[in-house]
This record gives structure tokens, sequence and C-alpha cells, in this order.
């Protein structure tokens, strides 16, 4: 089932995500209406949760971490991020 939360642009994928920083764990949560929250272990302080979504991205994505872009929200929990050159989601994140 197509979530809300993504969206296909192209040969990119649009992710509009809810970010929960300094959480146990990196790991994808539940649907939030049209975000998907994504716990993250890094704190918000500094550009280092960005910093530490874009590795997590990259590494689900198996893509390099130049093809994560925050596209905004860089200040916000809540993010646009475009995934470039990848036409899918991870199974591990739909299957959650």
């Amino acid at each position: 089932m197509r979530g809300s939360w993504y969206r296909r642009d192209g040969n990119d994928m649009l992710l509009f995500l809810k970010i929960q920083p300094r959480s146990s764990k990196d790991e994808f949560a539940e649907v939030m209406e049209d975000l998907r929250k994504v716990r993250l272990k890094a704190p918000p302080v500094e550009g280092k949760a960005n910093t530490h979504l874009v590795k997590y991205l990259a590494k689900l994505f198996k893509v390099p971490k130049a093809s994560v872009v925050v596209e905004s929200g860089l200040t916000s929990r809540s993010k646009r991020v475009r995934i470039l050159n990848t036409e899918h989601l991870p199974e591990s994140i739909l299957a959650k």
C-alpha cells in the first residue's frame, strides 16, 4: 500500500519525515498523517541529527550520502528528504 509520507519524483524518492532525536536506537516508526516518524540516536544540536539522518538513510537505501538531500526542515523536526536516483523504498521500511 502506498503511503502519503513518500512519493516518486522521476528517478528520485521524496520522503516526508518527522524526526525524534535522542532516541535509544535508529528506526522508522509509525505513520503520523502524512509524515513518517523516524527515531534517531543523535541529538538535535549543531546539525548532528541532520547529519545522522543522511547517513542512516544512505545506508538503508544503499546510496552515497551525497544522494540524500534534506530539501526542507533543516531546523525543524518535520523534513522533506530527497533520495536521488532510487526507484523504491527498502523492504525493511515498508514492513514496519
